[in-house]
């Protein structure tokens, strides 16, 4: 079983934490940052989630190694791209608790992605509410977290849709779905 738990209220906060210590590693080694954006489902008021903190640090293309070497000097550990160009992952050392920590070039498809679904949702109590149903449904019924993530992609590509990304885009973005996502 994947495990889906109704919205909690806490998650903002446990998100502003990460954010702070990231934004204050990152300025104490001189990295310019363009954002720090919670992204997922925790980001999304009302919505039902996998307890896990998404994080993307936006930085431009020519930060990304700088930013990656901040994240590795606080205990994260590379996973490399796993799939999706211009997303770099890191493992969270224990201490941050369960945390997806991302960095992301500005602007890139994946950024794009993760903004859109987080700002439809935001937006459309109707459709969060109907990718929450589905989240809780494949969560009870699977456990292989691939599985999960084919099972929600139809939900997905709507939501994508909502938000005006193309058809081309959204063709790509389902083709780099890593597992885990």
């Amino acid at each position: 079983m994947i495990t889906v738990v109704d919205y909690d209220p806490a998650w903002p906060e446990r998100f502003e934490g990460l954010r702070a210590e990231y934004a204050a590693a990152m300025a104490a080694a001189g990295v310019p940052l363009v954002a720090i954006e919670h992204v997922g489902s925790t980001s999304v008021p009302g919505l039902a989630a996998k307890p896990i903190i998404d994080c993307d640090i936006v930085v431009r293309d020519a930060d990304v190694t700088a930013a990656s070497g901040v994240l590795t000097s606080l205990g994260f550990t590379p996973e490399g791209d796993l799939g999706v160009p211009q997303r770099w992952a890191f493992r969270a050392p224990a201490r941050l608790g369960r945390t997806n920590t991302y960095v992301t070039v500005d602007g890139c498809l994946s950024l794009r992605n993760h903004l859109a679904v987080r700002d439809v949702l935001r937006a459309d109590p109707v459709l969060r509410d109907e990718y929450a149903a589905v989240k809780k449904q494949a969560g009870a019924r699977l456990d292989d977290i691939d599985d999960y993530i084919v099972a929600k992609s139809d939900i997905v590509q709507k939501i994508l849709a909502a938000a005006g990304l193309t058809d081309a885009e959204r063709a790509t973005i389902a083709g780099h779905q890593p597992p885990g996502s």
